[in-house]
């Protein structure tokens, strides 16, 4: 285990909740349901977006070495423990403190899976962690959801050790769906510069589909474009967004069912073998992969 093993010594000037997301409770409603964990959901999610998020987590343990590795944003926890491992110490951290006391009972140290993770309630823009103490971390698919990226991307630089390194997994703005989760979106360019104010070394690679996964995506997107023609005035983005919101959340399960698993992308056997890394990135790659090293001192460290 790393010399940097107790990343929780209290630090109260980060600890507290409030700041970053447009909606905070959306993050963690977002995260239950691609586990298929949430009643809220009502419906499983599409394999493919479901083998997104698999895929990402396998690249970031395959890179993995020793030390204490923090995942911000772990939701119920089922992708955090693939990154423990000899040598680690693994914190996953959610907004929601109830998501994270969840995720401790089914996957936490001493529970029946026998697994050595720990789970904290914390605001991925004010983390409750001490400064360079973490030495690899990662975000995937939660640095769109911040109305303000860039005070998460901060935090992720301020809690890791002078060599260590971040993952951020976000979805590549020309691809995605429409999400009024997602507030943010970034290409490949937008990302690389936001990371370079706050680390050295920047490597934005892409999550590339298969011809099976692109042809699920577009098939989906088809559909979802055929239903947003019935809003031909664009009214949803009116309303306020709170109502919004509420219609998505308890639209899409509807959709879904309406849909049926075939055409809702269910049962398809695509998985997380469907996406490889790829330094070619188009306006079709669905995800990009960044490889964040080597934090920049803060303003405070260097004065």
């Amino acid at each position: 285990m790393s010399r940097r093993a107790d990343p929780l010594r209290p630090v109260a000037a980060h600890s507290r909740y409030g700041g970053g997301y447009a909606d905070p409770s959306a993050y963690t409603r977002r995260a239950s349901c691609d586990s298929q964990a949430s009643a809220r959901c009502r419906a499983r999610p599409p394999d493919s977006l479901l083998a997104l998020h698999d895929a990402g987590y396998r690249e970031v343990a395959e890179r993995l070495g020793t030390g204490v590795v923090l995942d911000v944003g772990c939701g119920v926890g089922d992708e955090t423990v693939r990154l423990g491992g000899e040598g680690r110490f693994v914190l996953g951290v959610d907004y929601s403190a109830q998501t994270a006391v969840d995720a401790g009972r089914e996957w936490g140290a001493g529970d029946q899976r026998e697994s050595d993770v720990r789970f904290a309630g914390m605001d991925g823009s004010r983390l409750g962690i001490r400064s360079r103490s973490v030495d690899w971390a990662c975000s995937s698919h939660l640095i769109e959801h911040f109305t303000n990226p860039e005070r998460h991307a901060a935090e992720l630089a301020r809690v890791l050790a002078p060599e260590g390194t971040a993952f951020v997994i976000t979805p590549n703005a020309p691809a995605d769906f429409e999400n009024p989760f997602h507030v943010y979106l970034f290409d490949p360019a937008q990302l690389a510069s936001l990371l370079r104010i706050f680390f050295e070394e920047v490597e934005v690679l892409g999550l590339e589909g298969s011809p099976e996964l692109q042809a699920d995506f577009a098939s989906r997107r088809a559909s979802g474009e055929r239903l947003l023609k019935l809003d031909a005035l664009r009214l949803r983005h009116r309303l306020p967004r709170r109502l919004y919101v509420w219609g998505y959340e308890h639209a899409l399960p509807v959709v879904y069912r309406l849909l049926g698993s075939e055409g809702a992308g269910i049962g398809s056997g695509l998985d997380h073998t469907h996406f490889t890394m790829s330094d070619a990135i188009d306006a079709s790659t669905p995800v990009l992969f960044a490889i964040a090293r080597r934090p920049r001192p803060s303003v405070r460290e260097r004065a």
